[in-house]
């Protein structure tokens, strides 16, 4: 058996951690979204005694087709015996995706046939799994969407949310035949979803996790959430993410994580995209993610900084303005990682400005999409930076890099002066130069748009 000594110390004491194998783990995301793919890739690099089984990257569905099922079926039959675990999301095996989950026609009896082949495959191991309910977006943009969504989606949304605030049968001017497709299709996804909590029963599964994407106080999804929760299921607000917070709960050594609000007295205010408190939304990443929680930093090991919204959350593309971050606050004088989410897709520019001139975290930072996106995805990297058996100090600053440059860089600033996917090499290079001083790592980056539009970019450095 060999031993490391880990970089990090804990009571001033070296922190030594012994095994005798490396971790084998499967993994297999929602779709092939840098996010959803590169990430869980980049976090893992971050030990190097973690050999990550990840489906090719064509075999994952995009923005218009579908994962290749079949092919990923195949896949996991020539996977390694011995593998500690599987984090998968069932979105992915049962319709093909996240998206195609919203999309495609074939029945339940169908869908379920197709399930019914993984449970040999599952029986036996430890297995973190979770599926998403059908989200209803508050726009008459089609782009995730069915065709109908350009004209009708936020009429949807309103007959969704009006009859579950009134619990009541209300008049629309859907047409029938596109409201009675929209219900079939979301009866079908459920009783899916109640599937699953059977095969949860069966002892299938480690842990099952119901993601509730896009979420508003009032709706189907939000009524469907509390009946699943009715019949013992565990809800979790949020989606890209959930399989990073579940990379972190696979991993078992302890982390106490103080989580610590830039604006204490508005955690109570609710982010964009989700239904609960951003304190809520905090506490609830930590508890997936298997993290004890400390009352104070003196007793954590990590210092969660949280860059809170006042009033409301903003958001620069959509145009919603909210008060940036003000100095004030001291940053820990111990490890700590930042959360940004003053703003949804993107950072808070002088919330960063802050962090380069005094000092970046050192257990990471995350800024992009939700709020449940960005805690989800950080703490996953504060899980395998913590308990390291081989820690690679460049991977994780590469890890970093990649996160300034996509959330703080390019989500902040960049996206704002373009129109449309181009070249935005010239645009990026004064950020390169900053980055790179600050964590003492030459970057040479290539940007790329995976789905040809200009919401995510793939940073890729070479």
């Amino acid at each position: 058996m060999t031993a490391y000594i880990s970089r990090h110390f804990l009571f001033n004491k070296p922190h030594i951690i012994c095994y005798n194998q490396v971790m084998k783990i499967c993994f297999i995301p929602i779709d092939n979204r840098p996010v959803c793919y590169n990430l869980a890739k980049d976090i893992c690099a971050i030990d190097e005694t973690i050999e990550l089984y990840i489906p090719p990257r064509e075999m994952l569905g995009d923005l218009t087709k579908s994962a290749d099922i079949e092919g990923i079926f195949d896949w996991l039959n020539n996977l390694p015996k011995d593998l500690n675990c599987i984090i998968t999301s069932l979105d992915t095996l049962a319709y093909g995706g996240l998206i195609p989950s919203r999309r495609i026609k074939d029945s339940y009896e169908e869908i379920k046939q197709r399930l019914e082949r993984l449970k040999p495959f599952f029986i036996g191991k430890k297995v973190y799994a979770f599926s998403s309910i059908m989200r209803i977006s508050n726009n008459n943009y089609n782009e995730e969407e069915k065709e109908y969504w350009s004209e009708w989606g936020k009429k949807i949304f309103e007959f969704s949310y009006n009859s579950c605030k009134l619990k009541s049968h209300i008049e629309t001017d859907i047409p029938k035949a596109i409201l009675e497709d929209y219900l079939t299709t979301r009866k079908r996804n459920f009783a899916i979803n109640a599937l699953y909590l059977d095969w949860q029963k069966e002892g299938i599964f480690d842990t099952l996790i119901f993601s509730k994407d896009d979420c508003a106080e009032f709706g189907f999804n939000v009524s469907e959430a509390i009946m699943l929760e009715n019949w013992g299921a565990t809800t979790k607000t949020g989606a890209d993410e959930i399989p990073l917070s579940l990379l972190a709960r696979s991993i078992p050594k302890q982390i106490s994580v103080f989580p610590q609000f830039i604006e204490p007295e508005y955690k109570d205010k609710i982010s964009n995209y989700e239904d609960i408190s951003i304190e809520k939304s905090v506490l609830g990443q930590l508890e997936l993610g298997g993290f004890n929680i400390a009352n104070n930093q003196r007793d954590a090991d990590i210092v969660l900084v949280i860059n809170n919204f006042k009033e409301k959350q903003g958001e620069l593309v959509m145009g919603w303005d909210t008060e940036p971050y003000k100095w004030g606050f001291k940053l820990p004088n111990k490890h700590y990682a930042a959360a940004d989410v003053r703003y949804a897709n993107g950072a808070d520019n002088e919330f960063v400005k802050t962090l380069f001139n005094y000092k970046l975290p050192d257990y990471g930072f995350s800024a992009w999409n939700t709020s449940a996106n960005t805690l989800g995805s950080l703490l996953a990297a504060i899980k395998v930076k913590y308990n390291a058996f081989k820690y690679n100090d460049l991977a994780f600053k590469k890890l970093q890099a990649i996160r300034f440059l996509d959330d703080w860089a390019y989500q902040a600033n960049v996206r704002g002066q373009i129109t449309e996917p181009r070249d935005i090499s010239n645009l990026m290079k004064p950020f390169e130069e900053k980055i790179s001083l600050k964590l003492g790592l030459p970057i040479r980056a290539k940007y790329s748009y995976p789905w040809n539009r200009k919401f995510e970019i793939e940073v890729s450095i070479i």
